[in-house]
């Protein structure tokens, strides 16, 4: 619960005024790496090729989907024909939507994402969802996991010309919730978090338990860690 003195006064990181918090869904609010292998061994095996354990997945999530296939393709060393990928691509959204649609996920929300949640919405902080997930499947994860009711707005990688790591999906959402960017902060777990809020001009705190293409998440460049979303409401 917040205490009495936190509720009492205007939310702040660092002295300077807050009004949102930017938060990255995959590897910061939702575990997804199950779904998105099971996704991905789908479309790999209609293609004849090996599967992926859900470890190796786990360390090619970031920078959307375009780059898993990539990864996943240069993993297998496998030799891929003209317009190979994109099929990939294709065949692996098709069935994660899938899986969504019929409600076969198994994704779910970290520990004290809820509870963090409300409590950053009981602040009056504007809160963005921020991911290169496209908009709709991210839309969907939120609802299907009740996170939607604390939510503002979602930007998904399909909302902007590019994606993180660059600033413009995070400055998109700040125009959305209508604040300064200047009074953002942004939540993830990877470097291209770090590099999107540091482009955008937004101080950024991680998670460390994230996937991080890979690499360990408390190596991050960023301005603070915090355990779990629960710890975040009392640094504000």
């Amino acid at each position: 619960m917040l205490s009495a003195r936190a509720a009492d006064r205007s939310p702040q990181w660092r002295q300077a005024p807050l009004s949102a918090v930017l938060l990255d869904l995959d590897g910061t609010l939702l575990d997804t790496a199950e779904d998105i292998a099971k996704a991905l061994n789908r479309a790999l095996a209609e293609m004849h090729f090996a599967s992926l354990a859900t470890a190796e997945v786990r360390n090619m999530i970031g920078r959307g989907a375009p780059m898993l296939i990539t990864r996943a393709v240069a993993r297998l060393g496998a030799s891929v024909y003209a317009g190979g990928q994109a099929r990939l691509l294709e065949r692996f959204d098709f069935h994660y939507e899938q899986m969504h649609r019929l409600k076969g996920c198994h994704s779910q929300a970290y520990p004290g994402v809820a509870e963090g949640l409300r409590e950053l919405h009981a602040l009056g902080l504007r809160l963005a969802v921020v991911t290169n997930k496209s908009r709709a499947l991210a839309v969907q994860l939120l609802h299907q996991l009740g996170l939607h009711d604390w939510i503002d707005e979602v930007v998904g990688g399909d909302c902007c010309e590019q994606r993180k790591p660059s600033p413009e999906p995070l400055l998109l959402a700040c125009r959305k919730l209508q604040v300064d960017p200047r009074e953002a902060l942004m939540v993830g777990d990877s470097t291209t978090d770090v590099l999107a809020a540091r482009a955008a001009d937004i101080p950024v705190v991680c998670v460390p338990y994230g996937y991080n293409e890979g690499r360990d998440p408390r190596e991050l460049p960023c301005d603070a860690f915090i355990d779990s979303l629960t710890d975040l409401p009392p640094l504000l």
